[in-house]
């Protein structure tokens, strides 16, 4: 070993420098794409003297007027709170309704704003550098204006955010049609199969809405026929069907429904709240929409699709052998059909799966 020269002094680490090394060990070591922004404001809020700091996203289908889901507020000495994912869209904010935030997403460059802009305080909103997933911004809020340094140490923290939140995002996606992997339907089912319970919940906006009790509904989408078309037309052709298939689906569900493709011609959704009939007349509109869709060269082109509730302490192998009961039953009696698992049991088509849930292998 050489021995260090006295003469070279170590390059001292500032608190600062330290506080947001370790928050960003703390937000890569995140795996949970919904934490992952609750985390990036209270890191944020750490290190900065502050008065709040929210990351908020558009979402929104395409054909629909965008709005703000706030992804993660964090306040001086309060809980961080966000909007439920499931929250109604038309109670959210317009996106029209926070130019400063528009402007920030435009320009790709931070935008500072205060009275003028109907801020009470001073006001900077960074866009949030991020390639795939839902537009956003950071908006921080203080007392006095940041300091160059400050805003400094906030964008090199974005631009590691937007890194590992890219890489987080496409190891999650299906490459093909970028939906949820089969990979992420796990931990997604098991927060479904949890009770829950009415709690209102705070939001950016200083509004308190109530987070609905109401469960989930897992749905199997086959695509009827669908090796006609790889052998008729050809494997690209069969993957522009799919990639279009998953678009219809994105323009159908409401934007906290999970949308998967297990591969092949196989999708699922786990469909949010609502009563049997909700979820079938949901189901429906999505056969209708495949069904009426003019696909390049192969025209024509249906699905079958079989639902049931997600019960408490169901796992993913037993929700999944009671909607495979229904898509089976719905090919057998003629395709491009939407079919409920609870629906069959009651006309004595259909048994209860619990028991076979080793019939079907998901992982």
């Amino acid at each position: 070993m050489y021995p260090l020269s006295p003469a070279v002094a170590e390059p001292a680490v500032t608190p600062v420098m330290d506080d947001a090394i370790s928050h960003l060990a703390s937000l890569t070591a995140q795996r949970d794409r919904e934490v992952l922004d609750v985390n990036l404001a209270q890191g944020v809020l750490d290190l900065l003297a502050a008065s709040s700091v929210a990351v908020y996203r558009l979402i929104g289908r395409e054909d629909e007027a965008r709005r703000w889901l706030c992804c993660g507020l964090a306040r001086k000495g309060q809980i961080t709170v966000s909007d439920p994912p499931w929250v109604d869209l038309h109670t959210l904010p317009a996106e029209l309704d926070h130019p400063l935030r528009v402007r920030a997403l435009h320009t790709r460059m931070p935008e500072l704003g205060g009275p003028q802009e109907g801020l009470s305080a001073h006001a900077i909103v960074l866009p949030l550098p991020v390639e795939v997933g839902l537009p956003g911004v950071l908006e921080v809020r203080s007392c006095e204006p940041l300091s160059t340094g400050a805003l400094r140490t906030i964008q090199t923290l974005l631009k590691v955010f937007g890194n590992f939140q890219n890489l987080l995002e496409s190891s999650q996606r299906d490459a093909l049609t970028a939906l949820l992997n089969r990979q992420t339907f796990d931990s997604t089912f098991l927060k479904a199969s949890m009770p829950l319970a009415d709690a209102p919940s705070e939001t950016g906006d200083g509004e308190r809405r109530s987070t609905p009790t109401s469960g989930y509904w897992l749905g199997i989408v086959d695509i009827d026929h669908f090796k006609r078309v790889n052998d008729g037309f050809g494997h690209l052709i069969g993957d522009e069907v799919l990639v279009l298939v998953a678009r219809i689906m994105r323009q159908t569900f409401r934007h906290y429904d999970r949308l998967y493709r297990f591969g092949g011609e196989e999708f699922v959704i786990l469909l949010r709240g609502g009563t049997e009939q909700d979820a079938l007349g949901a189901f429906e509109r999505f056969r209708r929409n495949v069904e009426g869709y003019p696909f390049p060269q192969v025209e024509h082109l249906t699905v079958s699709v079989g639902f049931t509730e997600v019960q408490h302490q169901d796992t993913p192998n037993v929700a999944f052998a009671r909607a495979d009961q229904a898509v089976y039953r719905a090919k057998h009696q003629g395709r491009n059909q939407v079919l409920s698992h609870e629906s069959l049991v009651r006309q004595g088509v259909a048994e209860h799966a619990d028991n076979h849930a080793g019939d079907v292998e998901l992982f």
